[in-house]
């Protein structure tokens, strides 16, 4: 509601914030948790949007230590439920809630689950930033289609999909949860449900490549060298030495290359193509 001040002419009609905004910014932390996401009619959503992405609420700033979080069934199982807006979705990361029917019997009958959340490491976060602005950064100048991709079908637009702004989310999450040493599943939750599963299995694909081993320190000490262990990672680390070789052929790196190659079947590495040189 408007409250009118001494000099509306002069200081403007601020509006009041809601009691629970006030708390918020009283407390300087906490979580805002926005339930039934779906139910909102879209004059609803479009009211969201500042306060989602810039943690506003009228006049009031909500302080960094305050959390938005938010829940929604999907429309067909909402009561009188809407798509997401895309402008609301883009502003979410999104994650697909299952039930362990496990957890649930335990919970039930008294021993619900601790979850222990990850703590970063301040000394490898800068490392982390580089690493994962070259990761988004290079794919992105790749597949340049893929920096704004706005979905065909209503129900896609609600959900997670490529834009700049996602990007810039997915590479905070790439680095803070690199730095903190998150496992890849949680990696592969966190990229997918913010640009969409097709863009974020290349991001993730792409990933991988870059912890690939140097061809020429492979060629170098094929004896010593360490191949990665998924087949996948492996038969790309030794396409690349198998580059590397077409590139600049001699004995010594052509037999370097071969003795690589039979470490690799020696470890039982599954369906070795190996390319001629």
């Amino acid at each position: 509601l408007p409250i009118v001040g001494d000099d509306p002419a002069v200081q403007g009609v601020p509006m009041a914030p809601p009691d629970w905004a006030v708390r918020l910014v009283r407390a300087g932390k906490g979580l805002l948790f926005l339930d039934e996401l779906s139910t909102a009619p879209p004059a609803v959503q479009a009211a969201l949007l500042r306060l989602v992405l810039e943690r506003r609420i009228g006049a009031l700033q909500l302080p960094p230590g305050v959390r938005i979080v938010a829940a929604a069934n999907p429309r067909s199982s909402a009561a009188d439920g809407w798509e997401l807006s895309p402008p609301l979705a883009n502003r979410f990361v999104h994650l697909q809630w299952t039930h362990d029917h496990e957890v649930v019997v335990r919970g039930l009958a008294g021993t619900w689950p601790r979850a222990t959340l990850p703590r970063l490491d301040p000394e490898r976060l800068p490392e982390a930033v580089d690493f994962a602005r070259r990761a988004v950064c290079g794919l992105l100048s790749a597949r340049p289609t893929l920096v704004h991709r706005l979905p065909t079908t209503e129900t896609r637009r609600g959900g997670p999909w490529p834009s700049p702004r996602s990007w810039d989310m997915t590479l905070n999450l790439i680095a803070f949860a690199t730095a903190a040493g998150s496992s890849r599943d949680v990696l592969s939750l966190l990229v997918r449900g913010t640009v969409g599963d097709g863009p974020g299995l290349e991001l993730l694909a792409s990933l991988d490549r870059m912890d690939l081993p140097d061809p020429e320190d492979l060629l170098a000490d094929p004896e010593g060298a360490v191949l990665p262990e998924r087949g996948d990672l492996r038969q790309a680390a030794l396409d690349g030495v198998v580059a590397a070789v077409r590139t600049r052929p001699d004995r010594a790196r052509w037999d370097a290359a071969w003795a690589l190659l039979v470490r690799a079947l020696e470890a039982g590495a599954p369906d070795l193509v190996v390319v001629p040189a």
